[in-house]
């Protein structure tokens, strides 16, 4: 029904409505039943491998019996004796989590620069805006700033760009990750993988150097998976990004200039507009959202995964509204010259981006409409719907 987070589950599982809750069987007990039955029959197991515990079982990959591992046709010819070697050692050698794992948490940039430096705001909701460096050994750069926010003032957050931040240089993995409403992050340079993981209602923005001199829309900008997960907020991205960027977007709305493989995979929610060429299997999975893709080169039908969607003309007027004004914005934070250009001959580019709709999506968002004009909320006319 992909109505988990709307707190309306028709069968009463993902639901505090008590009302709901009682259309679900189910009980705790049977839950805790079934690990019951799990443990024993891993230790049925273990007991005939000579195991006690988990723990004397990790690292023995003399154990394990590779000719029934591998017999298969698909593993014909394939060695793993080199992987699953185990040399001798002695006791001292430890072959699993004997001490816990230093994090650094205390030396990240959140912790050492950006929460200190936005003390004031958190407390007083003043606006502030910090210039700061950033090298790639910085990760999850927000997200901590993002944690005081929330502990403060709930999933409400901030007010919209309460706190701006300019970073410059190359930002590690999951710069943005969770950042929710009142932060604008705005990075001068690059970033790995995940950039914006779960992001929650703020802003990230990515362009390259103003002094480079390479043309950022040839150019990877931002690694792959940005915005896995997200749920609500804005990206606006100068440039290139990796593979399953937007994978499992439920809500964020973005503008990039080219992407990987598996674009917009898994996709719930949001609109994405990508105004530069894709990779191969998008929209694999896609099934809410909405993308408008540039199709410059009229190919793009052969990149496209169309299990779960349609492709359409950009024609109705609010899919225009929707794209001119991602387009505007992109421009503003990023001065995008394709971005302008588009927007300067739109009469001419119109035709030239194709829609992709997820079919059910379709469904639903029609379902909204009708039940709209019968006075219902968006909860009750999906709920109609989902009764017939």
């Amino acid at each position: 029904m992909r109505v988990c987070h709307l707190n309306t589950c028709p069968v009463g599982v993902a639901t505090q409505d008590k009302a709901l809750r009682e259309k679900f069987t189910g009980k705790p007990e049977f839950v805790e039943n079934f690990f019951r039955f799990i443990a024993e029959e891993m230790r049925e197991m273990m007991a005939q491998l000579g195991f006690r515990t988990v723990e004397e079982m990790v690292g023995r990959s003399d154990r394990l019996d590779m000719n029934k591992a591998v017999d298969h046709w698909k593993a014909n010819g394939l060695d793993f004796s080199n992987i699953l070697y185990k040399p001798e050692m002695g006791p001292e050698v430890g072959l699993f989590q004997s001490r816990k794992q230093d994090h650094g948490l205390e030396r990240s940039l959140d912790v050492t620069t950006l929460v200190p430096l936005c003390k004031h705001t958190l407390e007083t909701q003043e606006p502030v805006d910090i210039i700061l460096p950033i090298r790639n050994t910085n990760r999850t750069t927000g997200t901590i700033l993002g944690y005081e926010i929330t502990k403060r003032y709930g999933a409400a957050g901030l007010p919209a760009d309460t706190i701006r931040v300019h970073f410059n240089g190359s930002a590690g993995m999951s710069f943005g990750a969770f950042v929710p409403n009142g932060v604008t992050l705005t990075l001068e340079g690059d970033a790995n993988d995940y950039l914006g993981k779960g992001l929650s209602g703020g802003k990230v923005i990515v362009f390259p150097p103003r002094a480079s001199t390479f043309v950022p829309e040839q150019n990877i900008l931002i690694g792959n998976v940005a915005l896995y997960g997200a749920t609500s907020g804005e990206g606006y991205f100068r440039g290139i990004a990796g593979e399953r960027f937007c994978v499992r977007n439920s809500g964020v709305h973005a503008v990039v200039e080219g992407v990987g493989d598996h674009g917009c995979e898994y996709m719930t929610g949001g609109r994405v507009v990508i105004i530069g060429k894709t990779g191969r299997n998008f929209a694999a999975g896609m099934s809410g959202g909405i993308a408008y893709v540039l199709n410059e080169d009229n190919d793009f039908h052969i990149r496209c995964n169309r299990q779960m969607v349609h492709l359409e003309d950009v024609e109705e007027k609010e899919d225009v509204e929707i794209i001119k004004r991602l387009l505007t914005r992109h421009v503003q934070y990023t001065q995008s010259s394709v971005g302008r250009r588009i927007l300067q001959n739109w009469r001419a580019y119109q035709s030239r981006f194709v829609k992709i709709m997820p079919k059910d999506y379709k469904i639903v968002l029609e379902a909204i409409r009708k039940g709209r004009e019968k006075g219902l909320s968006e909860e009750e006319a999906i709920m109609e719907a989902a009764h017939g």
